[in-house]
């Protein structure tokens, strides 16, 4: 028994390459590969994917926090990286002395860079971020000129890539609004062009467009939930059905196990865990699971969701804690402390998806994978 994990997940990186093919296939080798690792890889356990996904030639990873890019870079991965998130002034050095490249759409952030660059002697790779109808991060259109012509000035900052993002294209299939937002890019790259002002890498697709829409690959794509092997929604699913596309063929990457801490059965009557909220109705044969909502198994799958174990389903009973859930084994047989339960994942012939869970928790997959506690370990196999 000893050195058993009493929880973990599985990565399956056979999966995560055929995904990665797929997206490959899909848009040529003359589009350059972003896959995206940002919160622990949508849970999935930052570094393995990172690795796995350069074996499957993929030529850029992108990150959300200057932590996650320092991270990489201290690991010994060196290919292209590009920031999403916001660096802080302060920390701007520390992103450009590990060649890591900038989302950029703060004026404020090119007098800063132009100071580094000449203090560390290196160039500095920038990736303009134009609002196009998300209106998150982003340069408006009326001040894209301006802002380049100040970056122009200073000849170590290198403006690389010109890049937006899509608002509303997975929750719908009414597509008019990507298509708006595409409209917009496009008028932008137009203008810049009218200004002889031509950006390297232009990229704007997530893995929901490049699914639907090969007009946005341009020069880069960067693909995120759908390299782990999930759909972005439904919608998108139906989308590429109702377009008469060939859907990819996409295997979930993740599967979250555990193990039995205790199998205790009560009698008729019993109330189970916090607030009584459910009592049984017959003798019951309950296992206790060491997870919880602060493992990320989240709170609203109280009384709703199932594990598996033995290939079979076992029902939650009572709310989920902190650190623990009851499942409800009375009409399964074999069970043994220790066993091996299935939170999320295949045993057998069936199946537990992530997008189950979130229908269950009123919530999206990228939810249910990205909230799985970095701290359980994640083993590649």
């Amino acid at each position: 028994m000893e050195g058993k994990l009493i929880q973990w997940v599985e990565i399956d990186s056979s999966a995560l390459i055929h995904n990665i093919q797929q997206f490959r296939n899909m848009v040529g080798d003359n589009v350059q590969l972003l896959v995206v690792v940002k919160a622990n890889a949508y849970g999935h356990g930052i570094l393995g994917i990172s690795r796995t996904a350069l074996k499957a030639k993929v030529d850029w990873l992108g990150v959300n926090s200057l932590e996650e890019g320092l991270l990489l870079r201290q690991e010994g991965i060196d290919c292209p990286i590009i920031v999403s998130g916001y660096v802080s002034l302060v920390e701007l050095e520390k992103a450009v002395a590990n060649n890591l490249r900038l989302t950029v759409y703060n004026l404020e952030t090119i007098p800063i860079l132009a100071k580094v660059s000449r203090r560390l002697k290196k160039k500095v790779f920038l990736h303009l971020k134009v609002e196009t109808g998300t209106y998150r991060q982003g340069i408006g259109e009326e001040e894209i000129l301006p802002f380049i012509k100040e970056i122009q000035k200073l000849p170590d900052l290198v403006i690389e890539g010109l890049t937006s993002h899509f608002a509303n294209i997975e929750d719908t299939t009414d597509h008019s609004y990507p298509r708006s937002q595409l409209d917009n890019f496009q008028r932008i790259i137009k203008k810049l062009r009218k200004n002889r002002i031509e950006i390297p890498i232009k990229h704007m697709s997530c893995s929901a467009s490049a699914i639907l829409f090969p007009e946005t690959y341009f020069d880069m794509v960067r693909v995120g939930i759908g390299a782990y092997g999930l759909w972005p929604s439904k919608e998108t699913y139906l989308s590429c059905l109702l377009q008469k596309r060939q859907p990819l063929s996409l295997k979930p990457v993740l599967s979250w196990k555990m193990r039995i801490a205790q199998i205790k059965k009560v009698p008729k009557g019993a109330f189970i865990g916090y607030g009584c909220t459910y009592r049984t109705t017959r003798e019951t044969t309950l296992a206790v699971l060491p997870v919880g909502y602060y493992d990320g198994y989240n709170r609203s799958l109280s009384n709703s969701s199932y594990v598996l174990i033995n290939g079979s389903r076992a029902p939650l009973r009572g709310r989920v804690c902190m650190n623990f859930i009851m499942v409800d084994i009375t009409d399964i047989s074999g069970v043994s402390v220790e066993d091996e339960v299935v939170l999320l994942g295949r045993d057998g012939e069936e199946v537990l998806s992530a997008d189950y869970l979130a229908s269950l928790a009123g919530s999206i997959n990228y939810e249910i994978v990205t909230r799985i506690n970095p701290l359980i370990p994640r083993i590649i196999i």
